[in-house]
């Protein structure tokens, strides 16, 4: 089979260069070509064009390379009419894939048994539920990694769904039997000294960095006798621009001020923390399933009005994923004009040990497992699509 993937982010590239692997090891027969990443060019296939090229968010930016945007999204319809796949699979990315979809929707140009996949939906319970309505024309099947989606596609929009498992367990499962925690060897390698450790998880964008670190740095400031506090560093942003908070070094683990910056340890890092104070996002659901009790932060400027207007653009309760799934408050969160330093510092302190919400948070987080389910969400996703392009 001939399978064309589209993924516009690095998240999109890690999950669909597993769903890559598991029809591999299904279709000795699989062919790949693919807008993607690294992660996916390491599985084979031939990549047409890097993620990192087209990958511009916020109304400005898009607006600026609107011209690069369109000469990529021409490119990619003549490529998949060209290789005529049997199958084309979009992961989440909406603003780009299901304009390809929609392009080529019965299109006469590709094969009669064509299908149209999405593995990893767009996120339209939260935001721009409109897109319902493109879904259902130009979408042959929809592959959810979230178990509440299915009630909000099957339920409010009669359409139906599957869910195949969420693509975390199975890297933070993976990670764990492959590391076993080393404690003395974490340290070693880092300098760290016997302290427990508070992680900070501030974001991988600049503007988040910015916004989120500095108070989160403050509001952890006094538990640093007690805790060693490490900043989880993000690929491709320069070391300079953590040294606004950090002070200057060449080295990439860097120690000033009571706190350390590790780059590309993250699941090290969680592995060993005693609680952490994180942006929403996978990283949430990542901190979740390593058992660190966390406050999720997510700074924005004009927090009082964001806060007023809130439920008037976000259409679900929470931000964070530990909560949506397990559609209760489980870990607390701060945005916006709450999102400040006696709140964060208050937060914190209850999920130490001995605080008053820490069991509290780790009992939720087996609630929240027992919704996501066993590992398997690549190879279910795989068999789910194989069945589905053989019958078509």
């Amino acid at each position: 089979m001939k399978y064309y993937l589209i993924a516009g982010e690095a998240s999109g590239d890690l999950h669909a260069s597993h769903l890559m692997r598991a029809l591999k090891e299904r279709d000795t027969e699989a062919h790949f070509r693919y807008y993607g990443g690294d992660m996916m060019q390491s599985q084979g296939g031939t990549l047409v064009q890097h993620y990192r090229d087209l990958a511009y968010m916020g109304f400005i930016p898009v607006l600026m390379h609107l011209r690069t945007i369109m000469q990529g999204m021409k490119r990619c319809k003549q490529d998949i009419v060209e290789w005529q796949p049997d199958v084309l699979i979009l992961v989440d990315y909406p603003g780009f894939n299901l304009k390809i979809a929609k392009a080529l929707s019965h299109s006469p140009l590709l094969p009669r048994h064509f299908q149209t996949i999405y593995y990893i939906s767009p996120k339209i319970w939260a935001w721009k539920e409109h897109r319902i309505k493109d879904i259902k024309r130009y979408i042959d099947r929809v592959y959810s990694i979230l178990p509440f989606e299915v009630d909000f596609f099957e339920g409010k929009h009669n359409y139906p769904i599957d869910y195949v498992g969420n693509p975390t367990v199975d890297e933070v499962r993976a990670f764990q039997t492959s590391h076993p925690a080393d404690a003395d060897a974490f340290r070693q390698k880092n300098n760290l000294d016997n302290r427990p450790v508070i992680a900070l998880l501030p974001g991988s964008r600049r503007q988040e960095l910015k916004d989120n670190l500095t108070r989160m740095l403050e509001a952890a400031q006094p538990f640093a006798s007690e805790y060693q506090i490490v900043v989880a560093g993000a690929p491709g942003i320069e070391e300079e621009y953590y040294h606004q908070w950090t002070g200057n070094t060449k080295d990439k683990t860097t120690k000033n001020d009571g706190f350390t910056v590790l780059y590309e340890q993250t699941y090290t890092l969680l592995q060993h923390a005693t609680a952490a104070l994180v942006t929403s996002g996978t990283a949430t659901l990542e901190t979740a399933l390593f058992n660190v009790p966390q406050v999720v932060c997510y700074y924005m400027k004009c927090g009082r009005i964001v806060n007023m207007i809130r439920p008037y653009f976000l259409k679900c309760p929470f931000i964070s994923l530990v909560n949506l799934v397990a559609n209760s408050e489980i870990v607390p969160e701060l945005v916006a004009a709450d999102m400040n330093v006696p709140n964060v510092r208050t937060h914190l302190k209850s999920i130490l040990p001995g605080g008053e919400r820490r069991q509290r948070m780790l009992d939720g987080y087996q609630l929240m497992a027992q919704r996501l389910g066993a590992p398997g969400a690549p190879d279910h996703a795989a068999e789910f699509i194989l069945k589905r392009i053989t019958n078509a």
